[in-house]
């Protein structure tokens, strides 16, 4: 048998294989790793992954798929170590010849904030990232989310009920009966199912505090398309690495908490546009993730793609006591308002990138205590808000005008301690006894704008994040207080917690879906930033989104049954692969089109020739990094979050210019067209610009 081996040059990762089955990618991410290969005559593929102890377990066959040329394999459940991933194909029912991934690094996921308190750890996953013992996974596909079944406890004597559909099966577990952990795992575009409640799958436990669900996505193309999910009556819930769009359901929401919940997490998911609602703020649907009446939540790595409210906290809790939550490392793409807007509840907001928000970040009413740590603002109109004083009744001038201005309906005012925060570009903010803050990005001094800052303020910022607010401290109106929840010990929980820059660059890499997802959208900043218009270009990509909606092929080449499922045991963790080649859609000008050669992530690897070497060159998607073309001054703009090279060459090869500078003077090169290279540790990335 001919053995062949790949290096990949820069990455670190290596690909060796049997000519037989040519692997062309192969990562880890967080709590999972992945392989792509080309079709060699097998009927199927067989997947098996070693590390953390094990050898050459199998993975669940129902996840390995077929993407036209494409085959590719997703394994989650993986506790963070060194793995390989091996690929066999079958045919005839035999196994053939074998190719191998070098080694494989994968990482823990983020488990921090409330909904780990109190020793929970929410959904089938144990804290290690492996299935909890006993776990039942089941795999839902276009194809099956109205057969699938399960037998469920329904009643105290353990009577065992079979269940039909994803619904019906959480329909069962509402009982409160049923102690196996569940694991729904979405593979694809799934579109409504018949048996959705007014449109959404409703996870109601019936407040069951010994019922733990997750509801995930495996690899970068798992979409819930066209429904949403709803959250009521429910403890130990985690909801992870979906897709969320198109939402027409009646209550509106993407992902809605709605009453009675608590240990909920909801983390790397992408959250889009919706249909639009009735109001006028609804043009680009109603909530993205909306939270109310639950406690002991985390909101995390969670990407939101040009959504009008983003976060809605609170309703009629009625009380600032006993409503926690913690919102950390999302990205705030180009969204308008609401990260989050909170009522009563004490929330944790830190690390999170505020990306071009048209309206505002924060904003804080009705006795709320929010927390606002080492985020970073880049051009947020109103970084932080405080209801009924400061930028939200001076908005419009220099006289305190609250008839005309507030954007909280008018709400009495909460407080709003800020700790470590970075912001720039056109941005409002006053702090707290300032003698000068910025208003659209530039100082002015209090006493020229005639406010006294002791009383209008949007936040109280303070030199050290355990640095307690006074009492005197107070809402301008309804004279609400802080509570210094984030001191308080039995209050609080650990957490690390990163610079803002950091902190961008982690959300920018790892926030939504496994490598980003696989839809792809460029913004315009000089459009989109200061805009709150729907992006139509973007609703019609969404629209048309379609996915992968085809049928799985498990070994051996058999169509599967309509209810999948597989159990974990503490000695034998089953996990599943999945595969994603779907597609994505780009914006780009006449000026410019930017372009990444490959689909990949953190550990990715894939292969090119080049033509003016003889070397192998690794090219991928980078993680956040982006060039901008400034025509009429004929500059280059250059955003990486690790050290760069950047070149820029003519049509036919010859390089003219080379650079590691973020802005980059192209005013003396000829008129022609160009090409751009930009070269970091991660990877390649390429830009055509036409210069007059």
């Amino acid at each position: 048998m001919k053995f062949s081996s790949m290096m990949i040059l820069g990455l670190g990762v290596a690909v060796a294989s049997y000519a037989e089955v040519s692997l062309s990618t192969a990562g880890g991410w967080l709590e999972s790793a992945y392989a792509e290969w080309s079709p060699d005559g097998s009927d199927s593929y067989n997947v098996y992954y070693s590390g953390a102890g094990k050898t050459d377990v199998k993975v669940d066959a129902q996840l390995v798929r077929k993407y036209g040329s494409i085959w590719r394999v997703d394994v989650p459940g993986l506790k963070a170590g060194d793995y390989t991933l091996k690929v066999a194909g079958v045919k005839g029912g035999k196994e053939g010849a074998a190719a191998t991934t070098k080694t494989l690094s994968v990482k823990a996921h983020d488990r921090s904030g409330f909904a780990f308190s109190n020793g929970r750890v929410p959904g089938a996953y144990k804290a290690d990232g492996t299935l909890k013992d006993g776990a039942v996974v089941l795999y839902i596909t276009e194809s099956t989310k109205n057969t699938v079944t399960m037998d469920v406890a329904t009643s105290s004597k353990g009577t065992k009920t079979t269940c039909k559909s994803f619904q019906g099966i959480l329909n069962c577990y509402k009982k409160g009966y049923e102690t196996t952990p569940l694991d729904l795992r979405f593979v694809g575009n799934v579109t409504d199912s018949d048996s959705l409640v007014q449109g959404d799958m409703v996870i109601d436990l019936g407040k069951s505090e010994t019922s733990y669900v997750t509801v995930e996505g495996v690899g970068p193309d798992a979409t819930v398309n066209g429904w949403g999910i709803r959250v009521k009556n429910a403890q130990n819930v985690e909801i992870r690495n979906l897709g969320i769009m198109n939402v027409n359901s009646d209550e509106g929401d993407n992902i809605g908490l709605q009453q009675n919940n608590q240990y909920v997490w909801v983390h790397n998911c992408d959250f889009f546009y919706g249909d639009a609602g009735s109001d006028a703020d609804q043009k680009k649907g109603d909530g993205a993730l909306d939270c109310k009446l639950s406690t002991y939540v985390t909101f995390s790595y969670n990407h939101f793609w040009d959504n009008g409210k983003s976060n809605l906290l609170g309703l009629k809790e009625g009380t600032t006591e006993g409503y926690y939550i913690t919102y950390h490392h999302n990205w705030y793409d180009h969204s308008d308002s609401r990260h989050p807007r909170v009522r009563y509840y004490s929330a944790h907001v830190y690390n999170n990138y505020y990306d071009g928000n048209a309206k505002y970040g924060a904003g804080s009413t009705l006795g709320s205590s929010v927390f606002m740590e080492n985020n970073y603002f880049r051009n947020c109109k109103y970084p932080m808000l405080t209801s009924m004083q400061g930028t939200d009744v001076y908005a419009s001038g220099t006289k305190r005008d609250p008839t005309n201005n507030g954007t909280f309906s008018k709400e009495a005012g909460g407080t709003i301690k800020a700790y470590g925060n970075y912001m720039e570009g056109s941005y409002t903010f006053i702090p707290y006894g300032a003698t000068s803050y910025k208003v659209k990005g530039v100082e002015t001094t209090a006493a020229s704008q005639g406010i006294n800052t002791s009383e209008d303020f949007d936040a109280y910022v303070v030199d050290s994040r355990n640095t307690k607010v006074p009492s005197t401290v107070k809402s301008y109106d309804g004279a609400n207080t802080y509570n210094n929840f984030d001191t308080d010990n039995s209050v609080m929980y650990s957490y690390k917690v990163d610079d803002a820059a950091t902190a961008r660059d982690n959300v920018v890499r790892y926030a939504g879906r496994v490598q980003g997802g696989d839809f792809k959208w460029t913004f315009d900043n000089s459009v989109d930033d200061a805009s709150s218009d729907v992006n139509q270009p973007l609703k019609d990509a969404l629209v048309a989104y379609k996915g992968w909606s085809g049928t799985v092929i498990p070994a051996g080449g058999d169509e599967p049954s309509s209810s999948s499922s597989a159990k974990s045991s503490s000695s034998s963790v089953p996990v599943s692969s999945s595969s994603a080649k779907s597609s994505s859609s780009e914006k780009s000008s006449s000026s410019s089109a930017e372009s990444s050669s490959s689909e990949g992530a953190e550990s990715s690897s894939s292969v090119e020739s080049s033509s003016s070497t003889d070397a192998l060159v690794a090219s991928m998607p980078l993680h956040g990094e982006s060039m901008r073309y400034v025509a009429g001054e004929s500059r280059l703009e250059i955003y990486s979050p690790v050290a760069f090279r950047v070149s820029v060459a003519r049509v036919d090869g010859r390089k003219v210019l080379s650079s590691t500078a973020r802005v980059v003077d192209l005013s003396r090169l000829p008129t022609g067209v160009y090409f751009v290279r930009l070269v970091n540790e991660y990877g390649m990335k390429t830009l055509c610009i036409n210069k007059q």
